[in-house]
């Protein structure tokens, strides 16, 4: 008897991992960035990573509900405009299952890069993401070449040095 319980059990399993799809491998430093598109936030446009080609990006998954990203965020923002617009783009993705929760939050917080919505989580999953917060930092050929995961507040020096790295090999 035990061994259909456990057998139906793994069944189930199989069959929800079907269903929702397995989570992704976690991309990596040397993987190809995954391509996609999405509304911004305010849902006036959908926008592409692709968008971006030709340009060093930081890409920014967080959430209102993550109190490690909402501490990263300021200092993203200051990091930005630390180099030039021309060579390096910051691009945010929001997790909130509600807009409303991450507008509000970035009214208080202003920020002068494009947060993108995904309130289903299909980007993290197809990122492979561990954890929050969690950024990317995609090369001029769509490479990923540095994955930062969580935040702390001395996680900034080594993060502008990454990205002075690739900003400088043009």
């Amino acid at each position: 008897m035990k061994r259909v319980r456990i057998t139906s059990r793994v069944a189930w399993l199989a069959t929800l991992i079907l269903l929702v799809g397995a989570p992704a491998q976690a991309l990596d430093a040397g993987d190809p960035a995954y391509v996609f598109e999405a509304p911004l936030l305010a849902g006036e446009r959908v926008i592409s990573l692709s968008d971006y080609g030709g340009k060093v990006v930081y890409l920014d998954f967080w959430a209102s509900w993550c109190d490690p990203c909402t501490k990263a965020i300021p200092a993203i923002e200051q990091l930005r405009s630390e180099f030039p617009a021309s060579d390096f783009q910051v691009l945010a993705v929001n997790v909130d299952k509600s807009a409303k929760k991450a507008t509000r939050f970035l009214k208080k917080n202003p920020i002068g890069y494009p947060s993108v919505a995904d309130p289903k989580g299909k980007l993290p999953r197809r990122f492979g993401l561990e954890t929050m917060p969690t950024s990317y930092l995609i090369d001029r050929n769509g490479v990923i070449r540095y994955v930062h995961k969580g935040f702390r507040a001395g996680d900034m020096d080594e993060i502008r040095a990454e990205i002075a790295k690739l900003v400088n090999q043009k």
